[in-house]
Protein backbone atom coordinates (compact mmCIF):
# COMPACT_ATOMS: atom_id res chain seq x y z
CA UNK A 1 0.00 0.00 0.00
CA UNK A 2 1.12 3.74 -0.81
CA UNK A 3 2.71 5.66 2.03
CA UNK A 4 0.19 8.17 1.71
CA UNK A 5 -2.62 6.04 2.04
CA UNK A 6 -1.06 4.25 5.41
CA UNK A 7 -0.56 7.57 7.26
CA UNK A 8 -3.64 7.45 9.63
CA UNK A 9 -2.64 3.94 10.53
CA UNK A 10 1.44 4.55 11.00
CA UNK A 11 0.00 7.13 13.11
CA UNK A 12 -1.80 4.70 15.67
CA UNK A 13 0.41 1.62 15.20
CA UNK A 14 4.04 2.88 14.21
CA UNK A 15 6.25 2.58 10.82
CA UNK A 16 7.07 -1.34 12.12
CA UNK A 17 3.51 -2.42 12.77
CA UNK A 18 2.75 -0.82 8.83
CA UNK A 19 5.74 -2.71 7.73
CA UNK A 20 4.59 -5.86 10.06
CA UNK A 21 1.52 -5.87 8.36
CA UNK A 22 2.61 -5.42 4.57
CA UNK A 23 4.92 -8.65 5.31
CA UNK A 24 1.77 -10.45 6.53
CA UNK A 25 0.63 -13.35 4.98
CA UNK A 26 -3.44 -13.90 5.66
CA UNK A 27 -5.59 -16.89 4.91
CA UNK A 28 -9.28 -15.71 4.87
CA UNK A 29 -11.77 -18.50 4.83
CA UNK A 30 -15.51 -17.11 3.62
CA UNK A 31 -15.82 -14.11 2.32
CA UNK A 32 -19.85 -13.49 2.96
CA UNK A 33 -21.38 -11.26 5.87
CA UNK A 34 -18.46 -11.04 8.17
CA UNK A 35 -16.09 -12.32 6.46
CA UNK A 36 -16.57 -9.32 3.90
CA UNK A 37 -15.77 -6.75 6.16
CA UNK A 38 -13.20 -8.45 7.71
CA UNK A 39 -11.37 -8.70 4.42
CA UNK A 40 -12.37 -5.19 3.87
CA UNK A 41 -10.34 -3.96 6.92
CA UNK A 42 -7.59 -6.71 6.64
CA UNK A 43 -6.90 -4.58 3.11
CA UNK A 44 -7.24 -1.35 4.02
CA UNK A 45 -4.86 -1.95 6.93
CA UNK A 46 -2.55 -2.93 4.06
CA UNK A 47 -1.89 -6.73 4.72
CA UNK A 48 0.30 -7.90 2.06
CA UNK A 49 -0.70 -11.11 0.94
CA UNK A 50 -3.86 -12.47 1.27
CA UNK A 51 -5.89 -15.92 0.13
CA UNK A 52 -9.22 -15.92 0.04
CA UNK A 53 -11.45 -19.09 -0.12
CA UNK A 54 -14.80 -19.41 -0.85
CA UNK A 55 -16.93 -21.03 -3.62
CA UNK A 56 -20.28 -19.23 -3.32
CA UNK A 57 -21.46 -17.00 -5.63
CA UNK A 58 -23.55 -13.75 -4.81
CA UNK A 59 -27.01 -13.93 -4.69
CA UNK A 60 -30.04 -11.22 -4.52
CA UNK A 61 -30.75 -12.38 -0.60
CA UNK A 62 -26.78 -11.29 0.33
CA UNK A 63 -27.92 -7.96 -0.56
CA UNK A 64 -28.83 -6.80 2.76
CA UNK A 65 -25.77 -7.50 4.54
CA UNK A 66 -22.96 -8.49 2.40
CA UNK A 67 -20.24 -5.78 1.39
CA UNK A 68 -19.30 -7.45 -1.93
CA UNK A 69 -23.01 -7.45 -2.71
CA UNK A 70 -24.68 -5.32 -4.97
CA UNK A 71 -27.33 -5.26 -7.86
CA UNK A 72 -23.76 -4.92 -10.70
CA UNK A 73 -22.23 -8.36 -8.55
CA UNK A 74 -25.51 -10.81 -7.80
CA UNK A 75 -24.32 -13.75 -9.87
CA UNK A 76 -20.91 -13.54 -9.72
CA UNK A 77 -18.28 -15.66 -7.78
CA UNK A 78 -17.56 -13.98 -4.21
CA UNK A 79 -13.37 -14.43 -4.97
CA UNK A 80 -13.33 -12.72 -7.67
CA UNK A 81 -15.54 -9.88 -6.59
CA UNK A 82 -13.51 -9.77 -3.77
CA UNK A 83 -10.56 -9.19 -5.59
CA UNK A 84 -11.66 -6.60 -7.29
CA UNK A 85 -12.60 -5.02 -4.58
CA UNK A 86 -9.04 -5.38 -2.68
CA UNK A 87 -7.18 -4.45 -5.74
CA UNK A 88 -9.49 -0.97 -5.88
CA UNK A 89 -8.35 -0.09 -2.45
CA UNK A 90 -4.49 -1.63 -2.48
CA UNK A 91 -3.33 -2.71 -5.86
CA UNK A 92 -0.14 -4.05 -4.68
CA UNK A 93 -1.82 -6.26 -2.82
CA UNK A 94 -0.52 -10.04 -3.55
CA UNK A 95 -3.91 -11.85 -4.00
CA UNK A 96 -4.91 -15.07 -4.26
CA UNK A 97 -8.98 -16.47 -4.61
CA UNK A 98 -9.80 -20.13 -4.73
CA UNK A 99 -13.27 -20.63 -5.42
CA UNK A 100 -13.62 -23.93 -3.16
CA UNK A 101 -15.48 -25.13 -0.34
CA UNK A 102 -13.10 -26.55 2.82
CA UNK A 103 -12.87 -30.21 2.84
CA UNK A 104 -10.68 -33.18 4.19
CA UNK A 105 -8.86 -33.31 0.87
CA UNK A 106 -7.63 -29.37 0.51
CA UNK A 107 -7.32 -28.30 3.08
CA UNK A 108 -3.77 -28.69 3.85
CA UNK A 109 -3.46 -27.38 0.27
CA UNK A 110 -5.80 -23.98 1.65
CA UNK A 111 -3.37 -23.58 4.17
CA UNK A 112 -0.52 -23.94 2.81
CA UNK A 113 2.53 -21.29 1.80
CA UNK A 114 2.85 -20.91 5.79
CA UNK A 115 0.42 -18.01 6.47
CA UNK A 116 0.65 -16.14 9.81
CA UNK A 117 -2.25 -16.52 10.61
CA UNK A 118 -5.87 -18.07 9.97
CA UNK A 119 -9.47 -15.96 9.72
CA UNK A 120 -12.15 -17.61 9.76
CA UNK A 121 -15.74 -16.62 8.59
CA UNK A 122 -17.14 -20.07 7.70
CA UNK A 123 -20.90 -20.48 8.99
CA UNK A 124 -21.54 -24.07 9.04
CA UNK A 125 -20.43 -26.33 11.87
CA UNK A 126 -18.74 -29.02 9.79
CA UNK A 127 -16.76 -26.99 7.80
CA UNK A 128 -15.48 -24.88 10.74
CA UNK A 129 -14.95 -27.65 12.79
CA UNK A 130 -12.85 -29.42 9.97
CA UNK A 131 -10.75 -26.58 8.96
CA UNK A 132 -9.95 -25.34 12.76
CA UNK A 133 -9.12 -28.80 13.67
CA UNK A 134 -6.17 -28.74 10.99
CA UNK A 135 -5.30 -25.40 11.81
CA UNK A 136 -5.00 -26.39 15.47
CA UNK A 137 -3.30 -29.29 15.12
CA UNK A 138 -0.37 -27.36 12.93
CA UNK A 139 0.04 -24.55 15.86
CA UNK A 140 -1.43 -21.79 13.48
CA UNK A 141 -3.18 -18.98 15.31
CA UNK A 142 -6.76 -18.07 14.35
CA UNK A 143 -9.12 -15.45 14.66
CA UNK A 144 -12.61 -17.40 13.84
CA UNK A 145 -15.86 -15.49 13.84
CA UNK A 146 -18.99 -17.54 15.75
CA UNK A 147 -22.50 -17.24 15.09
CA UNK A 148 -23.58 -13.83 13.78
CA UNK A 149 -26.95 -14.52 12.36
CA UNK A 150 -30.07 -14.09 14.74
CA UNK A 151 -29.14 -11.83 16.91
CA UNK A 152 -29.28 -7.68 17.41
CA UNK A 153 -27.90 -6.71 20.17
CA UNK A 154 -23.90 -5.49 18.95
CA UNK A 155 -22.79 -5.15 23.00
CA UNK A 156 -23.35 -8.46 23.78
CA UNK A 157 -20.23 -9.49 21.08
CA UNK A 158 -17.40 -10.15 23.21
CA UNK A 159 -13.97 -11.50 22.28
CA UNK A 160 -12.30 -15.12 23.80
CA UNK A 161 -10.63 -17.96 23.18
CA UNK A 162 -12.91 -21.11 22.14
CA UNK A 163 -13.09 -23.25 25.20
CA UNK A 164 -13.92 -19.48 26.77
CA UNK A 165 -17.55 -18.96 24.24
CA UNK A 166 -20.65 -19.22 26.26
CA UNK A 167 -24.13 -18.77 25.06
CA UNK A 168 -23.38 -19.77 21.01
CA UNK A 169 -24.92 -22.60 19.81
CA UNK A 170 -21.90 -23.00 17.01
CA UNK A 171 -19.12 -22.03 18.98
CA UNK A 172 -20.88 -24.61 21.19
CA UNK A 173 -20.70 -27.32 18.00
CA UNK A 174 -17.39 -26.51 17.47
CA UNK A 175 -16.35 -26.96 20.53
CA UNK A 176 -18.15 -30.57 21.28
CA UNK A 177 -15.57 -31.39 17.68
CA UNK A 178 -12.54 -30.32 19.19
CA UNK A 179 -12.98 -31.37 22.63
CA UNK A 180 -9.48 -33.43 21.60
CA UNK A 181 -7.64 -30.75 20.36
CA UNK A 182 -5.82 -27.74 21.87
CA UNK A 183 -7.55 -24.94 20.81
CA UNK A 184 -5.65 -22.16 23.18
CA UNK A 185 -4.58 -20.55 19.61
CA UNK A 186 -8.20 -20.05 18.48
CA UNK A 187 -9.40 -16.23 19.09
CA UNK A 188 -13.20 -16.14 18.67
CA UNK A 189 -15.71 -13.50 18.19
CA UNK A 190 -19.31 -14.57 19.99
CA UNK A 191 -22.15 -13.12 21.67
CA UNK A 192 -23.21 -14.20 24.41
CA UNK A 193 -27.02 -13.07 23.47
CA UNK A 194 -29.67 -15.69 23.54
CA UNK A 195 -31.12 -16.66 20.02
CA UNK A 196 -34.45 -17.51 20.48
CA UNK A 197 -35.62 -17.07 16.88
CA UNK A 198 -35.99 -20.03 14.57
CA UNK A 199 -35.11 -20.81 11.01
CA UNK A 200 -38.03 -21.02 8.68
CA UNK A 201 -36.97 -21.52 4.98
CA UNK A 202 -34.16 -23.57 3.71
CA UNK A 203 -31.90 -22.81 0.49
CA UNK A 204 -30.99 -24.46 -2.38
CA UNK A 205 -28.17 -26.61 -0.83
CA UNK A 206 -30.95 -27.44 1.88
CA UNK A 207 -29.30 -25.22 4.55
CA UNK A 208 -31.10 -23.13 7.37
CA UNK A 209 -31.57 -19.27 5.94
CA UNK A 210 -31.49 -17.65 9.25
CA UNK A 211 -32.57 -13.98 9.94
CA UNK A 212 -30.03 -11.56 9.97
CA UNK A 213 -29.33 -7.71 10.08
CA UNK A 214 -26.79 -5.83 8.23
CA UNK A 215 -25.10 -4.57 11.14
CA UNK A 216 -24.47 -7.56 13.54
CA UNK A 217 -22.29 -9.26 10.65
CA UNK A 218 -20.66 -6.28 10.14
CA UNK A 219 -19.48 -5.55 13.62
CA UNK A 220 -18.60 -9.28 13.70
CA UNK A 221 -16.14 -8.90 10.55
CA UNK A 222 -14.26 -5.61 11.94
CA UNK A 223 -13.47 -7.02 15.24
CA UNK A 224 -12.24 -10.47 13.88
CA UNK A 225 -10.36 -8.30 11.52
CA UNK A 226 -9.13 -5.84 14.68
CA UNK A 227 -7.89 -8.53 16.36
CA UNK A 228 -6.12 -10.19 13.67
CA UNK A 229 -4.60 -6.59 12.37
CA UNK A 230 -3.32 -5.89 15.99
CA UNK A 231 -1.64 -9.20 16.41
CA UNK A 232 -0.15 -9.12 13.07
CA UNK A 233 1.32 -5.11 13.64
CA UNK A 234 3.05 -6.43 17.30
CA UNK A 235 4.86 -8.51 15.14
CA UNK A 236 2.70 -11.66 16.04
CA UNK A 237 3.29 -11.35 19.84
CA UNK A 238 0.56 -9.99 22.77
CA UNK A 239 -0.82 -6.95 21.44
CA UNK A 240 -2.77 -6.38 24.58
CA UNK A 241 -6.08 -7.92 23.11
CA UNK A 242 -9.25 -8.67 25.20
CA UNK A 243 -8.74 -11.95 24.88
CA UNK A 244 -9.01 -14.08 28.08
CA UNK A 245 -6.80 -17.33 27.66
Amino acid sequence: MKAAAATRTELLLGREGVRNLADSFVVLTGCGAVGGYALEALVRAGIGRVRVVDDGSIAESNLNRQILATRETVGRMKVEVAEERARSINPDIVFEGIPELVTARNVPRLLSGGPDILVDAIDTVQHKTLLLRYAAEQGMVTFSSMGAALRTETDRIKVATLRKTYRCPLANGVRTGLKDVDTSAITCVFSDEEVRRKPTERNDRDKSILGSLPTVPAVFGMVLANEAIRYLAAGGRDSGSSVTR
